[in-house]
C-alpha cells in the first residue's frame, strides 16, 4: 500500500475512533509516518503485528515494524531485528510519561546515526513473552524466551518484504537474547551485534554459589517492568497482552523462585549457560566487552568466543555499561573509539547483502589498562600461559568489618542495565573495599611490559567451611595497588575449589608487581553468609595467560573516559609489600 494511501487509512481510523492520528496505534496493514506521529522516526513507516511463540504454548508476541516510508509495501529488505524486554510503547523501564502511543526509541539512536531508513533496511522489535504487547511468563532468557527469539527471527524472515535474511541488534539484555539466538543455529540468522551481554546468565545472579547484591532485586525489578501501566491510547489487543501477568499469579512466583537456584549446575541454569550451549555455533558475532564495567561482566566470555566457530569481531576496553557510539556531557565516546555505526553497517552489510567491505576493520579492536588501542586477529591472544604457585595462609571468614548495604529496590525511573545512579558507581559500587581478613602473595616485578589477558583460573585446597574472595592487583614500585580483577565462591565440600575470574587485558609496567589476595567476602557486590570458621588455604594455584605488548599493531581509539574513574576508585596503598614467590613474565621462547 503507498505510504499516502496508508496515511489516509489512519485518519479515517481516528475519525471514527475519536483518536487523533498522532495517537492512534499502528493497526496492521496501516503504515504510520513521523509525519502522523512524531514517536515514529523520520523515514520510517510504522506498523504492528502479532505472531505465535514457536514452542507451542499459545504465547502471542507483539512486533513493531518500521520500515523505509520511501519504499513500496512489498520492496524485499534486509531485517536488523532487536528481541528483548525493553520495547514496552510506555517506557522502557518505567512508564516514559508519553502522551501517545508509540514505538520504542530504545535503538533511535541505531536507526538515525546508521542510516537505517535510508539505507534499506528493516527495523523491527519484538517484546520478550511477558513484556510490552507479549502474552506469557518472563522467564530469565529460559527455554520459554528462547522459543520467542526463534520464533521472531524466523517471522521476520518469512515476511513479504523480507529478503529472508536476517539481523541482530542490542545491547545488554536484548544483547544476550542475540548470544541465545546464536546458540539456536537459525537459518536465517546472519549476523549478531551484541554489545556488553552476559555470556552465561548464571553468572548475573551469582558467582560459584555465591549469590550477587542483586539476585532477588534484578527478577524483581523485570517482574515490575513487565508489569508497568500501559498507555490508554493503546489497542485493546496490545493492552490485554499486556496485563497477562495480572491473571497469571505463576508467573511473579516462578519468576521470584526459580532464579534463586544457586547450583550452576542445575537444570534451570544449564539451560542458560550460553558459554557452553555456544560450541559449535557459527553466526558471524560483532560483540563489545568492557573488561572492568560492573554490571554485565566479562565472565565467561573467552569460552564463549572459543566455543563460537564462526567469523568474530569485537571491541573490548576499559569501560562501563556503555553503547559504541555513546558519548558523555563533554561529547567524547565512553568507549573511546570512533566509527561505531560505519563498522556496525559494514558488518552487517557484509552478512546481509553480500556487499565486500570498503574498509578492512580490525577483527578485535582492543583498549588496555594504559588507554592503548591494539588491532588482533582475535582475542585473546596468548604468548605464554603457566601456573603460579602461590603462598599457603589463613583468613577468617568473618564478613570482615565493614558496613552490609541493603539491596537496592527498584525505584521509579531506575534503569536496570545500571548497577547503580552515577554517584553509586563512581563512589561504592566501584571501590576497592578496604582489605579484610585476609593474605597476600606477590609476583616478582616485571622486567618489561606484561599483559595479563585472557581468564585467570585458581585453584585452591582448603580446611575449614566458607567463602572465599580472590582479588588480583598491579603494585606499583611505590606500593600504589590497582584491583582490576576478582572473583568468589562458596568453598567446596571437598575442600578443593577451582574457578575462573572475570576476563580481563592488563598491562603491567616495568617494577609492578602481581598481587594476589585471598580473604573472606567483604565486598558490596555479593551477599554472602559468612561461616565464621577459620579457612587454611594449603595449596593455591593461579593460573595466567600472559601477552607481550611489543607485539602489538596499534589502532585508532582514544583512552575511555570511565578508566580514570576505575583507577581513582580502586587504587590503595599497600604499607608493606611481601617478598616475590613467583615470576611475572612473557617466556622468551615464544
Amino acid at each position: 500500500m503507498p505510504v499516502a494511501a496508508a496515511g489516509a487509512l489512519a485518519i479515517f481510523a481516528s475519525l471514527t475512533t475519536g483518536v487523533s492520528p498522532a495517537q492512534a496505534a499502528a493497526p496492521d496493514g496501516a503504515p504510520v509516518t513521523h509525519e502522523e506521529n512524531p514517536r515514529v522516526p523520520e523515514g520510517a513507516a510504522w506498523t504492528e503485528a502479532y505472531f505465535p511463540s514457536s514452542d507451542g504454548s499459545g504465547v502471542e508476541l507483539h512486533a513493531d515494524v518500521l520500515r523505509p516510508a520511501h519504499l513500496p509495501e512489498r520492496a524485499k529488505t534486509p531485517v536488523i531485528l532487536s528481541v528483548g524486554p525493553y520495547f514496552s510503547h510506555a517506557g522502557e523501564t518505567s512508564p516514559g510519561g508519553f502522551d501517545q502511543v508509540g514505538p520504542s526509541g530504545r535503538f533511535q539512536d541505531l536507526i538515525d546515526g546508521a542510516r537505517l531508513m535510508e539505507r534499506g533496511y528493516t527495523f523491527v522489535m519484538v517484546d520478550l513473552r511477558g513484556f510490552g504487547g507479549s502474552t506469557g511468563c518472563l522467564d530469565f532468557l529460559g527455554p520459554g524466551e528462547q522459543a520467542d527469539i526463534k520464533a521472531a527471527v524466523e517471522w521476520a524472515a518469512r515476511q513479504p518484504w523480507s529478503t529472508g535474511k536476517v539481523g541482530m541488534y542490542g545491547k545488554s539484555y536484548d544483547a544476550n537474547t542475540g548470544l541465545a539466538a546464536n546458540v539456536l543455529k537459525l537459518k536465517p540468522l546472519k549476523a549478531i551485534v551484541a554489545q556488553e551481554p552476559t555470556w552465561n546468565r548464571y553468572n548475573y545472579l551469582f558467582s560459584n554459589g555465591v549469590p550477587r547484591s542483586n539476585a532477588t532485586s534484578s527478577p524483581r525489578s523485570y517482574y515490575s517492568i513487565a508489569t508497568m501501566p500501559q498507555l490508554a491510547g493503546d489497542s485493546d489487543r496490545y493492552k490485554a497482552n499486556a496485563d497477562y501477568e495480572k491473571s497469571h499469579p505463576e508467573c511473579q512466583i516462578n519468576n521470584s523462585t526459580d532464579t534463586q537456584d544457586p547450583d550452576p549446575k542445575s537444570a534451570f541454569w544449564r539451560a542458560r549457560d550460553f558459554a557452553s550451549r555456544a560450541a559449535g555455533s557459527h553466526t558471524p558475532l560483532f560483540v563489545t566487552s568492557g573488561f572492568i564495567e560492573d554490571n554485565t561482566k566479562p565472565e565467561d566470555m573467552q569460552k564463549y568466543l572459543a566455543n563460537h566457530h564462526g567469523p568474530e569481531r569485537g571491541w573490548l576496553g576499559q569501560w562501563e555499561h556503555v553503547r559504541g557510539n555513546e558519548t558523555d556531557s563533554s561529547g567524547r565516546l565512553k568507549m573511546g573509539r570512533a566509527g561505531w555505526f560505519d563498522e556496525v553497517m559494514r558488518f552487517y552489510d557484509q552478512h546481509l547483502r553480500g556487499i565486500k567491505p570498503s574498509v578492512k576493520d580490525p577483527a578485535f579492536s582492543v583498549e588496555d589498562s594504559l588507554g592503548n588501542w591494539r588491532a588482533q586477529p582475535t582475542w585473546p591472544v596468548i604468548n605464554d600461559s603457566y601456573t603460579a604457585r602461590l603462598s599457603p595462609g589463613q583468613y577468617v571468614d568473618d564478613g570482615g568489618q565493614a558496613a552490609r548495604i541493603a539491596e537496592p529496590m527498584a525505584a521509579p525511573g531506575w534503569d536496570i542495565e545500571y548497577a547503580g545512579s552515577p554517584t553509586a558507581l563512581q563512589s561504592s559500587a566501584l571501590a576497592a573495599d578496604a582489605p579484610g581478613n585476609s593474605y597476600w602473595t606477590f609476583s616478582t616485578p616485571a622486567s618489561s611490559q606484561v599483559r595479563v589477558t585472557g581468564t585467570p583460573a585458581i585453584t585452591l585446597k582448603t580446611k575449614g567451611q566458607g567463602n572465599v574472595w580472590v582479588r588480583l592487583w598491579d603494585v606499583a614500585p611505590d606500593g600504589r595497588a590497582t584491583m582490576f580483577n576478582e572473583m568468589v565462591a562458596a568453598l567446596n565440600e571437598d575442600r578443593s575449589t577451582s574457578f575462573d575470574l572475570k576476563a580481563n587485558d592488563w598491562t603491567f609496567e616495568p617494577g609492578h608487581q602481581l598481587g594476589v589476595q585471598i580473604g573472606t567476602i567483604t565486598s558490596r557486590g555479593w551477599r554472602p553468609v559468612p561461616s565464621g570458621q577459620t579457612i587454611t588455604v594449603t595449596d593455591a594455584r593461579l593460573g595466567l595467560e600472559v601477552q607481550d605488548p611489543r607485539f602489538d599493531s596499534p589502532t585508532q581509539g582514544d583512552r575511555s573516559p570511565y578508566l580514570d574513574r576505575y583507577l581513582t576508585a580502586n587504587t590503595i596503598t599497600l604499607d608493606t609489600v611481601g617478598a616475590p614467590t613467583f615470576p611475572l613474565r612473557v617466556s622468551k621462547k615464544h
